[in-house]
């Protein structure tokens, strides 16, 4: 019954997320239909707001846990969020055994994980390294990795269009622990990732 409930209120959440990026930031979709109906599945986009999870979450079509830095909990808004969408929570900087075990189980169960490289808001831009926890999932869990461009929003330009590019396919390095091969498919992902912000 608990369940049934969160599913009811995870449902209202979203229309009302949706309605919100709709009509304040005139958001528009493109390629959704890249992303698998089933299955497991990473989406990676780029990282610039506090809008860009609620925006992928209501725009990919599927059931998507999120990775997202334990802090934000301390904001009760992004709290509330969490807890309705399922977060997997991880503390900064730090490989959580449970958060690693907990993402993994998402793939296995067939559902959709959704993180962003850059690590923090505007990574990039700031110098930051990008993380290879996209890539550390791909390779063991051979799920393809759909990359996904976020752009606009600026001051003075409220619309806002998220880009979803085809899946990438590692499953041949599948099992892999090769460092140079995580950097790889890591670099990989970011590139398309950043040609789906142009």
């Amino acid at each position: 019954m608990k369940n049934f409930f969160k599913t009811i209120l995870r449902g209202i959440v979203k229309f009302d997320l949706y309605a919100y990026c709709k009509i304040v930031h005139r958001a528009k979709v493109v390629g959704k239909e890249n992303i698998p109906k089933t299955g497991p599945v990473i989406i990676c986009g780029n990282h610039r707001s506090f809008l860009d999870p609620p925006l992928m979450e209501v725009t990919c079509g599927r059931y998507t846990r999120f990775l997202a830095k334990e802090e934000l909990t301390k904001n009760k808004f992004f709290a509330f969020l969490g807890k309705v969408f399922d977060a997997i929570l991880v503390k900064r900087d730090s490989k959580e055994v449970k958060a690693l075990k907990e993402s993994l189980q998402t793939l296995k169960n067939g559902d959709c994980l959704a993180l962003f490289p850059e690590g923090t808001r505007n990574g990039l831009a700031k110098g930051e390294k990008v993380k290879d926890g996209a890539a550390f999932f791909a390779l063991r869990s051979g799920a393809p990795v759909v990359p996904c461009g976020i752009k606009g929003g600026e001051k003075g330009n409220r619309k806002v269009t998220i880009t979803y590019g085809k899946p990438l396919d590692f499953s041949e390095y599948k099992g892999s622990k090769d460092k140079e091969t995580l950097d790889k498919v890591t670099e990989t992902i970011m590139e398309e990732i950043i040609k789906l912000t142009k």
